[in-house]
């Protein structure tokens, strides 16, 4: 896996305008981890595949996250920065392929979630269905004793075991960063969500680098691509010479 350039920085903002958040992940991966295929990048548990997008962020703007986050209790947005090293777990001690859980009477195969299964979600539904979709997605087989049984037939309690194994196997798709308010010392648990922090990142990045190329081409006739070429040293020179 390689930092991404400049000019496949501006490629995944361009081709990820109109996909979802699961597509842009897919997109910017597929673009930087050349040593996989993209169908085997979708495959990745969920987990897998942020611990990587928040390598790749280190590798291209550094390993230091600006953050702003609302306190639930007085409303004062707070302004902290953490570490990717801070929020990338540990690679868990579990076996590749499927899972098993024992659970009263019932036993549960399953596998981990992956990107494929997120994109087959339905946004407009409601926080249980699609938890139940993706519980029927990744169960591989369940038995009530000796009798098989569908997802819909396993109780509420059982599908919390899977649930706590789940994150328990593949610990960096729930990223939560603790926070204590300053004001009002109220203290809560915020998720951290790197494929739409990298996305607002990049759409940041290409909107300021599109008005450095249009000041740059402007004064010096020079094409896309040359302005690309340049490092951003070089590139800051120039906007230096001509008053930006």
């Amino acid at each position: 896996m390689h930092a991404l350039l400049p000019n496949e920085l501006l490629e995944v903002w361009e081709r990820g305008a109109s996909l979802s958040a699961t597509e842009r992940a897919l997109l910017i991966l597929a673009t930087a981890y050349t040593e996989l295929t993209p169908g085997q990048i979708a495959e990745l548990s969920v987990g897998q595949r942020d611990r990587q997008l928040l390598a790749l962020r280190e590798q291209t703007f550094g390993p230091r996250l600006d953050c702003v986050a609302t306190c639930p209790s007085c409303a004062v947005q707070l302004e902290f920065r953490v570490n990717a090293g801070d929020i990338c777990s540990a690679l868990p001690k579990e076996p590749d392929g499927s899972l098993e859980v024992t659970h009263a009477d019932y036993f549960v195969e399953f596998r981990l979630p992956n990107s494929l299964d997120l994109a087959r979600l339905d946004p407009a539904a409601d926080l249980e269905t699609n938890r139940e979709r993706l519980l029927e997605h990744c169960v591989i087989a369940a038995r009530c004793a000796k009798t098989e049984v569908t997802t819909t037939e396993i109780p509420a309690a059982v599908s919390t075991v899977i649930a706590e194994r789940m994150a328990a196997a593949d610990p960096q798709a729930d990223v939560q960063l603790a926070l204590d308010c300053p004001h009002c010392q109220h203290t809560w648990q915020t998720p951290f969500d790197i494929v739409s922090y990298l996305w607002s990142e990049i759409q940041a990045w290409a909107t300021r680098l599109l008005r450095e190329v249009h000041s740059l081409a402007s004064a010096y006739g020079w094409r896309e691509a040359e302005v690309l070429a340049l490092s951003p040293w070089r590139r800051q020179a120039y906007l230096e010479l001509i008053g930006l």
